[in-house]
């Protein structure tokens, strides 16, 4: 019997121990297991530009000179080259260097468009010959242009347009 006495000792002393490890590993916590990855975040930016421009209004002519500016505005991304040009209107018969203004009767009133308050670089669209070129720097840039409307028109009385495009290149 102390035999059996000493089996069962040993076999209940194992028993205490296997259950012992068995709360332990349930009664702790799970360990969590991770794992890493990385990844590009990429773009592309492209040159980009918006342009935009104030009316020209010479007010009311009586045949002596009349001089106004309008302003253009802009805005390009950042060491951006750019060349604005201004076309020749609307008008039948204009160039960027002769613009003509269309009112009563088909008639036309001259006017010219510069780039400096002297008015004596002409505004034109031909890149590299008479544009306006600058580097965008994220903001807007304003640019002058420089109206004068030529003395000594005698023409029909009424209202005078015309529409110039101003075009941005870059």
């Amino acid at each position: 019997m102390d035999l059996l006495w000493e089996h069962r000792k040993k076999f209940f002393a194992c028993l205490g121990v296997l259950s012992t490890l068995a709360l332990g590993l349930l009664s702790g916590q799970a360990q969590a297991a991770t794992a890493n990855t990385t990844f590009s975040v990429t773009a592309t930016m492209m040159a980009h530009c918006t342009i935009s421009a104030t009316n020209l209004a010479f007010g009311s002519y009586d045949t002596t000179l009349i001089d106004a500016t309008s302003t253009i505005s802009v805005t390009c991304t950042k060491n951006t080259t750019y060349n604005v040009g201004l076309n020749a209107g609307a008008s039948t018969g204009a160039t960027v260097t002769t613009r003509k203004m269309t009112g009563p009767g088909g008639d036309t009133l001259a006017y010219a468009l510069y780039q400096d308050s002297a008015h004596t670089i002409n505004w034109g669209n031909t890149v590299g010959t008479d544009t306006v070129s600058g580097t965008g720097n994220g903001s807007a840039q304003t640019l002058t242009v420089y109206g004068e409307l030529a003395a000594g028109q005698f023409v029909t009385p009424g209202a005078y347009t015309d529409t110039i495009t101003a075009t941005i290149t870059y």
